[in-house]
């Protein structure tokens, strides 16, 4: 599951709490939540069983919030966060209309709203971290630091970074070794200015390699063997997801 620092739910409730808040969701369809479910919605459910929002519109979540949980309940998560979640989740194949009556002059339309930007930058480890470590190396910085470049053009989202591991050692180690490589590019991309809550990470362990079966007959799968490490350095990486508006 992507893990992000926790927030906490009383801050959240406080803000949704200030000033001009009730006069702009009178004026937004209310978000209703069925009571059975409440305890299992990462959002602040206010008195009257809806999803509270900001003064912007925007749906206060909970220091529990990830994409993945709020596509797991699509009835609440596309409502507020549609544009964070995959496709599938929320996009429903459109009903087959009848013909309109020709009208005389249709209105022009709206001009659409800006569509989040995803951008998928991925970090190798021979650049990031050494064979089986999980701190920076220099060169590592140096590949984030361009990322961060990325982010004046587009009003951030959210960040969510990925780490991955090879097959040398046990499922267990590697799991916790991918977990750390991501944590280590969120705790430097706050370092760079980056809000720690909009930076979700996860890790992955051996379960995703891109070498694919490339590796096989490069002897026994030890760190010991030189030329096997060095075959599945594609597999020790990071990847960082970048969602946001352009700008």
């Amino acid at each position: 599951m992507l893990k992000q620092l926790t927030q906490k739910p009383l801050l959240i409730a406080l803000l949704a709490a200030t000033a001009g808040f009730a006069s702009n969701v009178s004026a937004m369809e209310d978000i209703k939540v069925d009571p059975a479910m409440k305890a299992h919605i990462p959002y602040v459910i206010d008195a009257r069983g809806v999803v509270a929002r900001s003064a912007d519109g925007l749906c206060w979540r909970t220091g529990y919030w990830t994409p993945a949980y709020a596509a797991s309940i699509p009835e609440v998560g596309c409502a507020c966060d549609k544009d964070l979640l995959p496709k599938d989740v929320c996009e429903k194949p459109a009903p087959v209309a009848a013909p309109a009556p020709k009208a005389a002059e249709p209105a022009p339309a709206p001009a659409p709203a800006p569509k989040p930007a995803a951008q998928k930058v991925t970090l190798s480890a021979d650049a990031l971290f050494d064979f089986d470590k999980a701190t920076l190396r220099p060169e590592g910085k140096s590949k984030i630091d361009d990322a961060v470049s990325k982010l004046s053009s587009i009003d951030l989202e959210v960040i969510i970074a990925v780490g991955h591991a090879d097959r040398i050692g046990k499922d267990k180690y590697n799991q916790t070794l991918s977990e750390k490589r991501a944590a280590a590019v969120k705790d430097y991309l706050v370092s760079k200015g980056v809000e720690a809550n909009r930076v979700y990470t996860e890790g992955k362990g051996e379960a995703q390699p891109v070498t694919g079966d490339s590796c096989m007959k490069m002897g026994k799968e030890h760190r010991s063997n030189k030329k096997l490490v060095d075959c599945l350095q594609p597999d020790r990486r990071v990847e960082i997801e970048i969602i946001g508006t352009q700008k």
